[in-house]
Formats: structure tokens, C-alpha cells, sequence
């Protein structure tokens, strides 16, 4: 089989599988963070991550021990995913996931933006153009809207928590330009596994220090979104994008990520009660067009 294989009803079932898993991220977000605070459900996610990226690395007898010049990418990487992670979370806690949802998946439009003007590893064409002011637009009218419509429902969308997932977006698409420059020297699954490693201990020593967790406040639910976040998001659906990607390219698996805004729009109505404003609707299809251009403009590059 080559790496450019056809999608088969198989595989077309898991890449739908990584599409939902990742959309529904924000809403166990918000779950986690009913109960404890944003530093401590980043680190305890990443911590279940790290031991998901340790059976991977046994899994695959990658090489765990950093050489010399590995170290440096490692703490960056992992600086740099801390950050993310950190103010993702903190953006779901101050608003709501729906919001959330559309705002962190901008991240595409970021990474083709700094990857024309910074790396210069990627021209954008007039689709990408105009993918990416079409999501732009959406973007502001998803948080001007905040101002003008108070909807009744649990999770009320703020200015603050929607520009905290926005830099998230931001943090995220220089995670990934980076950990691209890093694969140079690292491999995939190292460099995962030890970033995933600074991330915990840089979380625990900020909740140590800032925050106070009461352990024995925390829901059934509260641990299953906890476990959500780490095994299923930080670890199974890394282990699934990397086999679909020996199979496939990129390309045929990363079209279908225009779904992941508007499944998370749904998912946060269904299970947190968001209600479903026009600004919302218009965002999210403003967003998954953006996308699909961009992907669009990949291919005929």
C-alpha cells in the first residue's frame, strides 16, 4: 500500500473518529473546569497523555534517552504547549465551549498566515486569502457579538475568555511551526512524549503554587472528562492521526477538519446547553469554509 491509498470505509470511520473526539475537547473542558481549577485539569490531561505516549513509545520501541542537541527543542516544544494548553483552558473556564470551539480551531488560519510571511515554506493563493479573511470576519462577529446578546444558558461567553482562546489559537499554531523545525533533529514520538513530560511539570508546579484543589469535590463526571482530555484527545487521537498518515496523506485526513468547529458547536448545545445564536451559526460556517479553502489552495499548489 502507498502513503496516498484511497480513504477506505475503515479508515474513513476513524478520521471521523479523530474529527469528534477533538470537537468534543472544549465541552469536557468545561466539565473539568466546574470542578477544579484551569492549571490543574491541564496538568492532570497531560499527565494521563504522558502514560498514553509511554505505551506508544514501548508500542513502536522508539527511543526514549535525548541526546545532546534534543534538549533544547524538547523544553521549547514543551514550553510552548504548556502555554497553549494553559490559556485554552483558562479561555473555556471565562466563556463558553461553544465559543471556544470556533475560536481555537482558527489556529489553521495562524499556521498558513506565519508560514507565508515567517517560514516561507508555504505560498497562500487566493483561496487560502480568501479562506482565511472569510474566517476572520466570522471570528470578530462571533466576539462582537458577546455585547449585543446575553443567551440564558449556563456558560456565558465573555470578551476576556473568547481572547484568551484566540491567543490559544495563536500559541497553537506556533507549537506546531516549531515542533516541525524540531522534527529535524528529533523524532515524532520523542519529541511528543518529552514535551508532554515539561508540560506536567511546569502545570504542577504552577497549581502547586497558585492554586488549591479540593480532591474530594471532584464528579464522576468531573474524572471521565478528565480522562476524555487525556487518553481519548492528548493520546488516542494522536495514535490514530499517525497510522491514518501511514496510510494516507495529509491532505485526504486534514480536509475533513472544517467538521471539527460546527461538531463542537452541537456537542456544546447538547451536553452544556449552549444555545445556538445566529452570530454563532454564521461564525462556524465562516470558519469551516475558511478551512476547506485553505485546503483547497494545499492541493492545487
Amino acid at each position: 500500500m502507498t502513503r496516498s491509498q484511497p480513504l477506505t470505509a475503515t479508515t474513513f470511520s476513524l478520521t471521523m473518529l479523530t474529527v469528534f473526539l477533538w470537537a468534543g475537547n472544549p465541552v469536557a473542558t468545561s466539565f473539568s473546569t466546574d470542578v477544579l481549577p484551569p492549571v490543574a485539569v491541564s496538568g492532570i490531561r497531560f499527565l494521563l497523555a504522558t502514560i498514553f505516549m509511554l505505551g506508544w513509545c514501548a508500542l513502536e520501541r522508539a527511543p526514549l534517552a535525548l541526546k545532546s542537541g534534543q534538549f533544547r527543542p524538547v523544553l521549547i516544544a514543551g514550553t510552548l504547549l504548556a502555554l497553549q494548553i494553559w490559556t485554552f483552558t483558562l479561555g473555556v473556564a471565562w466563556s463558553s465551549s461553544s465559543h471556544s470551539s470556533l475560536l481555537i480551531n482558527s489556529y489553521v488560519f495562524f499556521v498558513v498566515v506565519c508560514d507565508h510571511f515567517v517560514t516561507r515554506q508555504y505560498r497562500l493563493g487566493y483561496y487560502a486569502w480568501g479562506g482565511f479573511w472569510l474566517a476572520m470576519a466570522g471570528v470578530t462577529g462571533l466576539i462582537l457579538s458577546i455585547e449585543t446578546s446575553e443567551p440564558k444558558q449556563k456558560d456565558l461567553p465573555t470578551l476576556a475568555g473568547d481572547l484568551v482562546t484566540l491567543f490559544s489559537a495563536f500559541l497553537f499554531a506556533a507549537k506546531l511551526l516549531y515542533s516541525k523545525q524540531a522534527l529535524k533533529v528529533i523524532g515524532s514520538t520523542q519529541l511528543i512524549f518529552w514535551h508532554d513530560v515539561v508540560a506536567v511539570v511546569l502545570f504542577a508546579l504552577l497549581s502547586f503554587s497558585t492554586e488549591h484543589v479540593e480532591w474530594h469535590k471532584i464528579s464522576t463526571s468531573g474524572w471521565l472528562a478528565l480522562v476524555y482530555q487525556g487518553f481519548l484527545v492528548g493520546g488516542l487521537c494522536f495514535g490514530l492521526q499517525t497510522w491514518l498518515l501511514k496510510w494516507h496523506s495529509a491532505s485526504q485526513i486534514a480536509i475533513f477538519s472544517f467538521l471539527t468547529p460546527l461538531m463542537g458547536i452541537a456537542l456544546a448545545s447538547m451536553l452544556r446547553g449552549d444555545q445556538l445564536t445566529p452570530a454563532m451559526g454564521i461564525a462556524g460556517a465562516c470558519i469551516a469554509i475558511g478551512i476547506v479553502f485553505v485546503q483547497l489552495d494545499q492541493k492545487s499548489s
